[in-house]
């Protein structure tokens, strides 16, 4: 088990041995952390893409991409392994520090061990059921669980996978799904048990900070069954944890064809009601945007127009990867890549500064 965490000094020594661009880096609670991130979402369920994805992240490690992000259910528990055996290589050969990632993932959705079972069903009586980890009552969807109990099964099974005994941002993967099948107070109660653990966790050392990855959720109106409310969860947060509570970050998907998070005032913050980068700013919360280039649909044929405004890069993905780092509040662009080409491709946005607001914006 890889001891240790993100730090300040780490991640500035990162860094500095980097060589970045001037606003590739940011500073979010002390630690520098890049602008661009490497996600583990798709693949197949195999050896080969296995080692794809542990090449790719030591190699966005090696570039300047000092966030990897991934989920338990994620190629059913292989992307964190994958991710496991990238650090366990980088760090035994000292080319790495783990003072220096900033490691997140995210728990929720019910998955299997490596690969789907002959039997689902069986698999999830024997392992979750018959354990106590959770009841019937407690799952929606027939596949989406946040209970207490649940979470801190999954948050080990992740820590053993990745093999660290700290993950630095731990996420309730997509908490919206819960609100298909119960009201609004039970949705609150089961979100306030779930941060109740968490600050737990914090305090046990087993991750640093907390948030909630989502894909409807925060882009919603309030009118909308799967509304998420930032400034309610963080209402919640801070019942728990005081000023000093730890739900410091929110995923939600942000790209040219998903503006939602920048153009749509689904948030009520006091009498106002303003988008979801808005209210994330006025609530401090930092912003990891999934879906940057949309799984690849954005990496090509992009409008002339944006080609130009976003001149001095080399292919449309990098383009897109560059309107998103460059919006306004976004602090990392989470962007899945498993072959070393996609992140070579990508980590060219290491060495450029991203995009000048004005420029961006007045002809966007």
């Amino acid at each position: 088990m890889i001891t240790g965490h993100a730090t300040a000094e780490g991640t500035t020594a990162y860094r500095s041995r980097l060589g970045a661009a001037e606003g590739h880096f940011g500073n979010w609670q002390g630690l520098q952390v890049s602008s661009v991130g490497i996600g583990t979402y798709l693949g197949e369920e195999d050896a080969v893409t296995d080692g794809a994805y542990t090449a790719a992240v030591s190699r966005a490690l090696e570039l300047g991409l000092n966030v990897v992000d991934s989920a338990i259910n994620y190629r059913n528990q292989r992307s964190e392994r994958s991710i496991g055996a990238a650090l366990r290589a980088l760090i035994g050969a000292r080319r790495l520090a783990r003072e220096e990632v900033v490691l997140a993932t995210k728990g929720g959705f019910i998955c299997f061990d490596g690969e789907r079972p002959p039997n689902p069903n069986a698999y999830l009586v024997e392992t979750y059921v018959r354990t106590g980890i959770f009841s019937s009552n407690d799952v929606v969807a027939g596949c989406h669980c946040m209970t207490p109990r649940y979470l801190a099964d999954q948050l080990d099974r992740s820590r053993a996978n990745l093999g660290v005994g700290t993950i630095d941002v731990y996420y309730v993967h997509n908490p919206e799904m819960q609100l298909g099948e119960v009201d609004r107070p039970t949705f609150l109660a089961r979100m306030k048990s779930a941060f109740e653990f968490l600050e737990g966790a914090v305090s046990d050392g087993r991750i640093r900070l907390y948030g909630t990855a989502t894909w409807n959720g925060y882009r919603q109106p309030p009118s909308a069954q799967d509304h998420l409310a930032l400034a309610e969860l963080v209402g919640l947060a801070r019942e728990i944890g005081g000023v000093d509570h730890h739900f410091k970050v929110i995923q939600l998907p942000y790209n040219l064809a998903m503006t939602e998070a920048l153009t749509s005032a689904t948030q009520p913050i006091g009498q106002d009601m303003v988008p979801a980068l808005e209210a994330a700013r006025r609530l401090d919360v930092y912003v990891m945007t999934s879906a940057s280039i949309l799984q690849g649909k954005l990496a090509r044929g992009l409008p002339a127009a944006l080609v130009d405004v976003l001149a001095g890069l080399d292919t449309d993905a990098q383009r897109a990867l560059q309107f998103v780092r460059s919006t306004p509040g976004v602090g990392t662009a989470l962007c899945g890549m498993k072959t070393v080409a996609h992140v070579e491709e990508n980590a060219r946005l290491v060495s450029v500064s991203p995009a000048p607001r004005e420029k961006l914006f007045t002809h966007g």
